[in-house]
């Protein structure tokens, strides 16, 4: 059983690791919160996104996985977020121009790394579509072991976005040393693309869905 469980972690990892790697909104507030707050943002943000999936996979153990899977669902997903994905880059590329790159803690009010984690995560439509399908499948089949498969999955899971998030906010935080406000603007206007490209594609999916109903 041990050596189930340890594919279950080693796999786990490597598909979250590819997931983690995609630009998002996570991504984007780790990049622009990292150079005030240094290293420790991508840990506290990756603790909000913790919280926020493991209340996702008790609501699936506990019978909400058809919930997730109907295609309505899906549909409200893909095309909600793409709006609020659009929402966000449109506003990071109007800030540019007055963006200047800061090195002290901010002290205006402002989500805690841990709260951005979890809106972050939710304002992600790839995230609940992820869940909805592989991630669904792999909790079904952790869950043939029991408490354990799951406790393996979500470690390994976790670990992976972890281990991406903070060698982030690390490679932000050090790169005082090089990074001005320029680059900073130029790094946050790619973030900003990438969001846009994800907001087109997510509305895509949504609406093709949506015509099979009417087609």
């Amino acid at each position: 059983m041990l050596t189930n469980l340890l594919t279950i972690f080693a796999s786990s990892f490597i598909i979250a690791f590819s997931g983690a790697m995609m630009p998002g909104p996570l991504l984007t507030i780790t990049i622009s919160e990292s150079p005030r707050r240094g290293f420790i943002t991508g840990p506290l943000l990756i603790a909000g996104h913790a919280v926020l999936e493991l209340a996702l996979i008790t609501a699936l153990l506990l019978g909400l996985a058809p919930f997730f899977q109907m295609p309505f669902v899906f549909v409200v997903t893909a095309i909600t977020g793409s709006l609020i994905l659009m929402w966000m880059a449109i506003n990071m590329l109007r800030s540019l121009p007055s963006l200047n790159i800061s090195w002290e803690e901010d002290q205006t009010a402002k989500n805690h790394p841990i709260i951005s984690g979890i809106l972050m995560s939710v304002a992600n439509p790839y995230w609940i579509i992820w869940w909805a399908t592989i991630g669904l499948g792999y909790i079904l089949y952790s869950w043939q072991f029991g408490l354990w498969g799951i406790i393996f999955f979500f470690a390994g899971h976790i670990l992976a976005d972890l281990s991406w998030y903070s060698f982030i906010s690390a490679a932000v935080a050090r790169g005082k040393h090089f990074l001005n406000d320029r680059l900073y603007r130029g790094l946050m206007a790619g973030c900003a693309v990438f969001l846009i490209l994800f907001a087109c594609y997510f509305a895509y999916a949504g609406l093709e869905k949506l015509l099979k109903y009417f087609i």
